[in-house]
């Protein structure tokens, strides 16, 4: 009979803190919840003697992994480390060691999750990883769950808060992209390399994540279509509020019979679409399912206590499975053989925002070259001149393959008539 839990937490930054803070402050709710308590027995840190802002006890910090890994009293691992390499050797042996392991590690699992889920079968462990998305949202339990009976179809979401922080301030106080990094720097909600954010790898991870799960597939990184913030130009911001859209930073996956497109870039969202008024450092994600419809989970994205909530949310599941013996009993084998749609089965809208030299039979000319790719044109509109002697021409399509958007792109490139096109967007209305 089991009459208390412990944990080895690996990591005491500003996650691993908040992990044994709430620990600490809801011990009563815990032992009520589970009828046993709950204990942190040792913490993985870099240096053991450092002082520390906490109730725990200087005695139980250690440096030395093994000293978890061999500990037979430890019956859960949390893995609080952040990073790579590290990281994924400690799951990796704890797993091994049989001991359940609960993650926030967006890095490891959208790289090796598929290995680490099928080491967690074979060893009979848990391994729960709810915080490596969304923060205090609980998107991968109710994928697993709470939607469990539904085929998942498509999600579409708002998944990294410091860029949904950087595009409110840089829209609603009329910020620069440098004045809005500098505040999400300053509170917290970027790093001091915010190029992960910035760039769309930080979205890309977390979609692989729920992509592979929503689907039962072994979806990769390498195929999900990236482009970052610094597509969006100056102008642009505007540009989306006079046609009535709001520009996001937002990951799309979706699943048909031609396969799976999974992508994070920046966007045009309709003004009447419910993400487009998901500001500052919130995430939301819609789900849609072929039964329950369209689903939306909304909070907080980032922070300490939100992240941290999510780890103890997993270690409270965990800590259940050990008192019950049923630990290790969820397969984690993907249902589908994974398949990825090529450029030609992806279909979307686009927005071209296209400088022309300012002539006659230039609309003309570029109407023509869409019309020669299959393409029909929803929307035009011309701008005034700038000092240059050019204008910018708006060319909003109906639906058209991401390869044919691809080719009147490289045709735009080479036309004498067309200065450059300055900017492109996936638009995005009521449905996906």
């Amino acid at each position: 009979m089991i009459n208390e839990i412990n944990i080895g937490l690996l990591g005491f930054g500003v996650v691993g803190g908040g992990v044994a803070e709430i620990i600490h402050r809801h011990q009563d709710d815990l032992n009520h919840k589970l009828g046993v308590p709950v204990k942190i027995k040792k913490v993985l840190v870099k240096d053991a003697t450092k002082k520390r802002d906490t109730e725990l006890s200087p005695d139980i910090f250690i440096t030395d992994l093994d000293e978890v890994i061999e500990d037979p009293s430890i019956d859960l691992v949390v893995e609080v480390i952040g990073g790579t390499s590290e990281a994924k050797q400690a799951i990796e042996k704890s797993l091994r060691a049989g001991k359940g392991v609960v993650t926030a590690n967006k890095d490891v699992m959208a790289q090796f999750g598929h290995e680490l889920l099928k080491l967690a079968d074979e060893h009979k462990c848990d391994l729960f990883y709810e915080a490596s998305v969304g923060g205090g949202i609980p998107l991968i339990r109710t994928l697993e769950d709470g939607l469990a009976s539904d085929r998942i179809r498509a999600l579409t979401g708002i998944v990294n808060g410091t860029t949904n922080f950087i595009l409110t301030k840089m829209k609603h106080e009329k910020k620069t992209y440098e004045e809005a990094l500098a505040e999400a720097t300053e509170l917290g909600y970027a790093e001091a390399d915010p190029s992960a954010d910035v760039d769309g790898i930080d979205a890309a991870r977390k979609m692989t994540i729920l992509a592979s799960l929503a689907f039962s597939t072994d979806v990769s990184l390498d195929d999900v279509f990236v482009r970052g913030m610094k597509e969006i130009k100056d102008g642009d911001l505007a540009l989306a509020e006079q046609f009535g859209f709001t520009v996001k930073m937002a990951g799309f996956a979706k699943k048909d019979d031609d396969g799976i497109e999974i992508s994070v870039e920046p966007v045009f969202i309709q003004n009447s679409h419910p993400l487009a008024s998901v500001n500052n450092e919130f995430n939301a994600v819609y789900v849609y399912g072929d039964t329950v419809g369209e689903t939306m989970f909304y909070g907080p994205g980032a922070g300490s206590l939100p992240t941290a909530t999510s780890v103890t949310g997993d270690i409270v599941a965990a800590c259940r499975n050990l008192l019950l013996g049923v630990n290790g009993k969820r397969l984690h084998a993907p249902q589908y053989t994974y398949k990825v749609k090529n450029d030609n089965q992806i279909i979307g809208r686009y927005l071209h925002r296209i400088s022309v030299k300012d002539e006659v039979g230039v609309l003309t000319k570029l109407a023509s070259i869409y019309s020669n790719h299959g393409a029909s044109l929803a929307t035009v509109v011309q701008h005034e001149g700038d000092s240059n002697g050019g204008v910018d021409l708006i060319m909003i399509t109906h639906s058209i393959s991401r390869q044919q958007h691809l080719d009147i792109m490289n045709e735009l490139h080479n036309t004498p008539e067309v200065n450059g096109v300055v900017s492109y967007y996936r638009v995005e209305g009521e449905n996906r």
